[in-house]
């Protein structure tokens, strides 16, 4: 193992903790160290996901009730690391009014926090890609906010219905702005993946 890599596994077993919620601007928390934004349609495994990377079972509350999320989420890591559980998006059963706040609160979040540094769009490697996906894309450029995009429960499907959607994915990160090159792929439930996200993470704390 690298030093860098080692380093990213201490620090991703340094103690985690939720420290903070908000659902307007006014109740963003003052900035501090270095903020990472996991954002994805609503059960994309985002919960799960956070989970598995700080080797807790409950940090994020996994949810079989789609949009329960609805506010913003902030977890400290070893007080050099900030992680952002967002909304999902993309939930049509979800109130109009509500969908539309998160979105607004979204934009807002991302285009003018100082602290944040990347984002990650989380993307299901089980199915297509929907079109609230594209729209959020889209959202990410205009807020420019540099955002990497992550294939999550790679477990599912076969070794190469994985690659094309790793060559899919890689392909459309190359025709947005703010998308950064290298695609992540995760799975919560096997592990894999994670070390790679936990060196890319950590290559970004304080």
């Amino acid at each position: 193992m690298s030093a860098e890599a080692d380093a990213a596994e201490r620090l991703f077993a340094a103690p985690c903790a939720f420290f903070h919620a908000a659902q307007t601007l006014a109740q963003l928390p003052p900035t501090g160290p270095t903020e990472v934004a996991f954002a994805g349609r609503s059960n994309v495994g985002k919960s799960s996901l956070l989970n598995a990377l700080v080797g807790r079972r409950a940090l994020a509350r996994v949810s079989t009730r789609p949009g329960r999320t609805r506010q913003l989420n902030f977890f400290d890591l070893g007080g050099r690391l900030t992680l952002v559980d967002m909304p999902g998006y993309g939930y049509a059963e979800a109130p109009k009014a509500l969908q539309a706040d998160w979105q607004g609160m979204m934009f807002d979040y991302l285009r003018g926090r100082p602290t944040l540094r990347r984002v990650l769009l989380l993307l299901d490697s089980r199915i297509e890609l929907k079109p609230s996906d594209h729209a959020v894309m889209d959202l990410l450029d205009k807020a420019a906010v540099t955002y990497q995009l992550a294939l999550t429960k790679a477990d599912a499907p076969k070794p190469d219905a994985l690659a094309a959607k790793q060559a899919e994915v890689a392909a459309l990160a190359r025709a947005h702005a703010a998308a950064h090159p290298e695609i992540l792929v995760t799975s919560a439930e096997t592990g894999a993946g994670l070390a790679a996200l936990r060196l890319t993470l950590a290559g970004l704390a304080t």
